[in-house]
C-alpha cells in the first residue's frame, strides 16, 4: 500500500499539475472569500433571510424588520454565484487538462488568463466596474475553460 501512494503522490512532480494546483488553489479561495464577503454585508447591512439570524436584534416584529434583501447583499451573492458557475467546470476541466499533456507554456497561460479574468470579474462585480468590464472578464475565463475543455476531447478522442 505505501508504494501505491508513492505512485499517486509522483503527479505533484510534473509541472503541469503543480501549476494547475497552484491556480485552482487560488480561484477555490477566492470563491471562498465570496461566502465571507457575503456575510460581511449582511451583517453590516442587516439583510438576513432566517428569522434564527435575526434573534440577536429582538424578538417578533422588531427582529422581523432584519428578515429583507440588501442590494449590496445580493450583489456579492450573484458574484459567488457566477464563481460557483465557472470555477467549478474549471476545477474539473482544468485536472483533465493538466492530465492531458499540455506544454508548461501553453497551461500556464490558460491557468494564469483565467485566473485573473475571475479575480477582475470579482472586482467588476463587487465596486461594481461599468460593463462591459464584467461581461469580458467573464467571456475571457468561460473562453479560456472551453479551449481547455477543447484539448482534452482533442487529445482523448483524436479529434
Amino acid at each position: 500500500r505505501r508504494g501505491e501512494m508513492a505512485k499517486s503522490t509522483q503527479l505533484i512532480d510534473n509541472e503541469v499539475f503543480r501549476a494547475y494546483a497552484t491556480y485552482a488553489g487560488i480561484v477555490l479561495i477566492k470563491m471562498m472569500l465570496m461566502s465571507l464577503i457575503t456575510a460581511y454585508f449582511r451583517i453590516t447591512r442587516k439583510a438576513f433571510v432566517n428569522p434564527e439570524d435575526t434573534e440577536s436584534f429582538g424578538k417578533g416584529e422588531n427582529a422581523k424588520k432584519y428578515l429583507r434583501t440588501d442590494p449590496d447583499v445580493e450583489r456579492a451573492r450573484r458574484g459567488h454565484l457566477n464563481d460557483l458557475e465557472n470555477i467549478v467546470p474549471f476545477v474539473g476541466i482544468g485536472l483533465l487538462y493538466a492530465l492531458s499533456g499540455p506544454e508548461l507554456s501553453t497551461a500556464l497561460l490558460h491557468f494564469r488568463i483565467f485566473t485573473g479574468a475571475r479575480i477582475l470579474h470579482t472586482f467588476a462585480y463587487l465596486i461594481p466596474l461599468p460593463q462591459p468590464g464584467r461581461g469580458l472578464s467573464w467571456a475571457v475565463g468561460y473562453s479560456v475553460t472551453f479551449s481547455m475543455a477543447y484539448r482534452v476531447l482533442k487529445t482523448a478522442w483524436l479529434l
